[in-house]
């Protein structure tokens, strides 16, 4: 089984705004709410490949029945922890000349909460695989992710982590199936520029000294590099289409690259088809589908 673990979902609100000006009225043309949160991002793009996936996390108030009544609607598996105060956070997008975001603080997560999640994850046996995605709220520890995979280690289970700086860092020493930073955040965490390819595998690598597995490092429209667990160094470029939605792209890519490399075991046909991924979601108004990844990976 495979289950996303997601602290913080959201209602997001998706308007667009002719024009925007700040301390008058606004009218809407277009307006849409998706279900959010990098976990449950990832696992509507496993859905598309045919994947079945748990969404685990925690929801409150009636934004958080309305996101677990939605994703089961659209056939996503939930098993969320329902706190007892507060409501699951409402994140407004605004697109107009430019694109701005105004995203809620969300629901305090206590202790026994907390613990409740721990639980489940305790039934995870070898085979599974565990997903976590994004950043942590402030009503959690910093080393949740630390703890999570500490009582994990050694049951052979596979874990990928798409997260940024210390909370990816922090993490590697419980050897992770995959990680996947941008080449940006590759140079934040090593306190450098990546000025060339050369630069980003010679680093991708210095993660797998610190215990990655396998490090997938995206370049937006520069393409992807991934450095395999054996040494092997893969580099794929990107799609022809136009970016409308950079929201959900690199959860795509790490759903698509997960589905690929677990149906077929091959890192090569596993980037192929997570870019393919990534780059449907960046060329459509939500997350991408079935049809719209599998056009793309056929140009790959």
């Amino acid at each position: 089984m495979i289950y996303t673990v997601t602290f913080n979902p959201a209602l997001d609100y998706v308007v667009k705004v002719d024009n925007f000006q700040t301390g008058g009225i606004n009218r809407v043309y277009q307006e849409n709410i998706f279900f959010g949160g990098k976990g449950i991002n990832v696992s509507f793009v496993l859905r598309e490949h045919g994947y079945t996936s748990t969404a685990l996390g925690f929801t409150a108030g009636f934004t958080g029945e309305a996101i677990e009544n939605g994703l089961r609607e659209q056939g996503i598996q939930t098993d969320f922890i329902r706190l007892p105060e507060g409501m699951s956070r409402i994140n407004v997008k605004m697109k107009s000349q430019n694109e701005t975001e105004i995203n809620g603080q969300g629901p305090n997560i206590p202790q026994e909460a907390l613990n409740q999640l721990f639980d489940k994850l305790n039934t995870l046996t070898q085979g599974d695989v565990l997903i976590l995605a994004g950043s942590i709220p402030n009503t959690l520890p910093e080393d949740v992710y630390e703890q999570i995979m500490a009582r994990l280690d050694g049951k052979g289970i596979l874990i990928a982590v798409d997260a940024t700086k210390d909370l990816l860092l922090n993490v590697l020493k419980y050897h992770p199936f995959l990680i996947k930073p941008n080449n940006h955040e590759l140079g934040e965490m090593f306190g450098v520029e990546l000025k060339t390819e050369e630069d980003i595998v010679f680093f991708a690598k210095k993660l797998q000294e610190k215990g990655a597995s396998n490090v997938l490092i995206s370049m937006a429209g520069d393409g992807a590099i991934l450095v395999t667990k054996e040494g092997a160094v893969h580099k794929i470029g990107v799609p022809k289409g136009t970016v409308v939605n950079s929201v959900g792209a690199g959860d795509s890519m790490v759903a698509g690259f997960m589905a690929g490399y677990l149906t077929k075991g091959d890192y090569a046909y596993a980037l192929k088809l997570g870019t393919a991924s990534g780059s449907a979601t960046a060329f459509s108004e939500g997350l991408a589908v079935k049809e719209d990844i599998d056009k793309l990976l056929a140009t790959l």
